[in-house]
């Protein structure tokens, strides 16, 4: 079994940044695709991005390109997000999630992705 735990959200103003992490644990990370996902309230788990298990492939949603990079470190386990610039409407539960594979071209349906982790709240403010 896989456990997703992601720490690093908070509460930033408009253009700050923030890093989100996300330890994996219960298999190596390095056999698993992983990605992030982000839920406002009232809407729908949306896609952010997804990496492939060496790091070769990397997609992002077009709302976040150019602010936002993704990266993983096998060696610790950890998936990262480097979030810059940020505007108010990146306020949202952000959600790590793995799978055992990367499709290019199927990675932003949420049903996809068999493990999830709790999320880390992002608020930002105006």
């Amino acid at each position: 079994q896989v456990q997703l735990a992601e720490s690093g959200g908070g509460l930033v103003q408009t253009g700050g940044s923030l890093r989100l992490s996300c330890a994996v644990s219960g298999r190596t990370s390095r056999r698993l695709a992983m990605a992030w996902f982000r839920q406002a309230p009232g809407k729908e788990r949306e896609f952010v991005s997804a990496i492939s298990l060496s790091g070769g492939g990397i997609s992002y949603a077009d709302s976040v390109k150019g602010r936002f990079t993704i990266s993983r470190d096998n060696a610790k386990n950890t998936l990262y997000l480097q979030m810059n610039s940020l505007k108010p409407e990146d306020t949202a539960l952000y959600y790590c999630a793995a799978d055992a594979l990367y499709i290019s071209g199927y990675l932003t349906a949420p049903e996809r992705w068999d493990y999830w982790g709790q999320g880390t709240q992002v608020t930002v403010s105006s």
